[in-house]
């Protein structure tokens, strides 16, 4: 079992940025696949951004290529989001979540099966 704990949402005018951080309970957390995704109200949960273990691998939403950055500092077992240039639309309760590729194959997209309690991020116009 991965807990994952979010931190770093707020209120911030658009064109603001924000950093999101998430830490991770696991020891093999180089094993493990890290995204993050968001829900705004009344729609599904969407896919932003995510990384592979190693780090050599991202995917972003296209709706924030060249305004949010995924990275992870293994040392600190801690995912982030910097998210630059903000929108009103990236207003969302923004989650973190994890797999192990071994067990949940390795597309980045899907499968991840821990998640955090969420974080939210508000963007005023």
């Amino acid at each position: 079992q991965v807990q994952l704990v979010e931190s770093g949402g707020g209120l911030v005018q658009a064109g603001g940025s924000l950093r999101l951080s998430c830490a991770a309970s696991t020891p093999i957390f180089s094993s493990y696949y890290m995204g993050w995704f968001r829900q705004a109200p009344g729609r599904e949960r969407e896919g932003v951004a995510t990384i592979t273990g190693s780090g050599g691998f991202t995917d972003y939403a296209d709706s924030v290529k060249g305004r949010f950055t995924i990275s992870r500092d293994s040392a600190q077992k801690t995912v982030f989001l910097q998210m630059n240039s903000l929108k009103p639309e990236d207003t969302a309760v923004y989650y973190c979540a994890a797999k192990s590729a071994y067990s949940y194959g390795n597309n980045v997209r899907v499968g991840y099966p821990y998640w955090g309690q969420g974080t939210q991020v508000t963007v005023s116009s």
